[in-house]
């Protein structure tokens, strides 16, 4: 699926980043549950990198957009192990 001004690159961010902070400190951002993403949506994202992705990992599970992730996890050489 080609979705115009999707970095596929930043998807796969999506699967090496991990929080650095919070409840869910070292679960990788491609992992984090709905609720903890809507309430950075609601109360906001952090500046940086860290809240453009969060973002953009809320956008797609807002969207019902996660099994974008899915060729990057197949592929195995995008996560950490």
């Amino acid at each position: 699926m080609d979705i115009p001004g999707l970095d596929p690159a930043r998807l796969a961010l999506l699967l090496q980043r991990e929080m650095p902070f919070g409840k869910h400190q070292g679960t990788v951002i491609a992992n984090l549950p709905a609720n903890y993403l809507h309430w950075f949506a609601r109360e906001g994202f952090p500046r940086g990198e860290i809240g453009q992705l969060l973002a953009l990992m809320y956008e797609l599970d807002h969207n019902g957009l996660r099994e974008l992730l899915a060729p990057l996890r197949a592929d195995g050489k995008n996560q950490k192990p």
